[in-house]
């Protein structure tokens, strides 16, 4: 059974910065894009960050310049560095993995909050 398990979610104040991981596990044969989401009280969920197999990456624009995403594929892990976080940066974060197992798939972590306090 594929797993994403996430870590490094917290209470920050504004203008700090936090570190999310998401680790892959179980049994698969391959991870396509890998990224993170997040999801507000009362909003929609939406995408933060997405990186490709071989490294290209794109952003919302509300995070542009403050976070970076990486990628170590022989571990099999997906990471978000957030800068200058914003209180509305305040949300739920999931990680996702696009990942073939007996055919591809969609796969989501179980999500990990991340506060920002003004």
């Amino acid at each position: 059974q594929v797993q994403l398990v996430e870590s490094g979610g917290g209470l920050v104040q504004a203008g700090g910065s936090l570190r999310l991981s998401c680790a892959a596990s179980g049994r698969f044969n391959g991870i396509s894009a890998m990224g993170w989401y997040r999801q507000a009280l009362g909003k929609q969920r939406e995408l933060v960050a997405l990186i490709s197999s071989g490294g290209a990456s794109n952003y919302a624009e509300s995070v542009k310049g403050r976070f970076t995403i990486s990628r170590d594929n022989a571990k099999n892990t997906v990471s978000l560095q957030m800068n200058s976080l914003k209180p509305e940066d305040t949300a739920v974060y999931y990680c996702n993995a696009y990942i073939l197992n007996t055919d591809w798939s969609d796969y989501w972590g179980q999500g990990t909050q991340v506060t920002v306090s003004s």
